[in-house]
């Protein structure tokens, strides 16, 4: 049965992943495929959105005009190849903070879903680390779990069963089958 709406991490599964953070437009680098997918899943009448911890702005290294900018390239390269998002979600807190949106907690989650007036049993998360998986069981949404970013690190202990591909057009090409 196809999800009514896709949820997406984005650092290791739309763009490529820096332990140093993506602080610019300039460090915003899509994964081969990405873009695409999501253009598929567009077409597919499927609403995608992202959901991402991005703890670069609680730590002060990046400001909220970059990070919106960020986003307008990624909006407009995923426009660009026919694709649409429904919604960016950003939980902007850092680790110690006490938050319920901050990745693994389900919070993020739950809010793409009230704006996407989607049902967490009608919805799919991929994403690429633990807190991803676990942030989906939580809310109630299905996790897939991809290879790129750190997903082969992931791929060792995911926290239970969870389909896992390649990348995002490996996963969206499953989803969509």
């Amino acid at each position: 049965m196809r999800p009514h709406c896709v949820l997406l991490d984005r650092d290791g599964v739309i763009n490529r992943d820096s332990d140093a953070y993506i602080l610019s437009v300039d460090d915003w680098e899509p994964l081969p495929g990405s873009v695409t997918a999501i253009a598929r899943l567009t077409r597919a009448g499927i609403a995608v959105a992202v959901c991402t911890n991005q703890s670069a702005r609680a730590r002060g290294l990046i400001s909220a005009a970059a990070l919106a900018a960020i986003h307008q390239r990624m909006t407009a390269t995923i426009e660009a190849a026919g694709g649409h998002l429904a919604g960016i979600f950003v939980c902007p807190h850092g680790p110690a903070d006490d938050c319920d949106c901050r990745k693994p907690a389900p919070g993020l989650l739950q809010h793409a879903l009230e704006a996407l007036d989607c049902r967490a049993d009608a919805a799919v998360f991929i994403g690429d680390s633990r807190r991803d998986l676990d942030a989906a069981r939580r809310a109630g949404v299905t996790p897939w779990l991809v290879r790129t970013g750190n997903g082969r690190e992931t791929e060792t202990d995911p926290g239970g069963p969870v389909p896992v591909h390649d990348d995002l057009a490996a996963a969206v090409e499953a989803l969509l089958a």
